[in-house]
């Protein structure tokens, strides 16, 4: 089991924000091309906030030295129970911004739905007629001689 990094929620709140805060404020350039004559260009792309990114983040800024926070995140070890509510919130909060963007078109929506578990479900209803195949009746006695037809002795 790690150590706790993080002295108190406070600090690891602190740390999320900053970290939503250079990945908002530092868009990934997408080389594109312009007009008739296509002369090349950048497009500024938002990057989405990730539960990965602040691991990577945070282990950047002193923290976490395996990038892993699971010990936080998965809510199961009772020595960071007070962090637990928090990293809930966290949670949420990178799952609203992944989910609005993919329906505002910033973020690719099918990448969005499967990365937070949204599906379309529909249901599909097949009526099949036909006969029936009842099957082959290979009913094996062992003797294998040549019945004789009844009607003709």
């Amino acid at each position: 089991m790690a150590s706790k990094q993080f002295s108190s929620p406070s600090e690891l709140w602190n740390l999320f924000l900053e970290y939503e805060k250079a990945t908002k404020s530092n868009p990934r350039l997408k080389h594109i091309f312009v007009g008739k004559d296509g002369h090349p260009d950048y497009e500024e792309k938002e990057i989405p906030i990730s539960l990965d990114g602040f691991e990577l983040f945070s282990m950047e800024h002193g923290y976490n030295e395996s990038a892993d926070l699971s010990e936080y995140f998965e809510c199961k070890n009772e020595s960071y129970k007070d962090f637990f509510p928090l990293c809930r919130a966290i949670k949420k909060k990178i799952r609203k911004d992944q989910i609005e963007g993919g329906m505002a078109g910033i973020y690719n929506p099918s990448i969005t739905q499967r990365l937070n578990g949204l599906v379309e479900k529909s249901e599909v209803k097949a009526n099949i007629d036909g006969q029936i195949f009842k099957g082959i009746n290979l009913d094996v006695s062992g003797d294998d001689s040549p019945k004789e037809d009844s009607k003709t002795s």
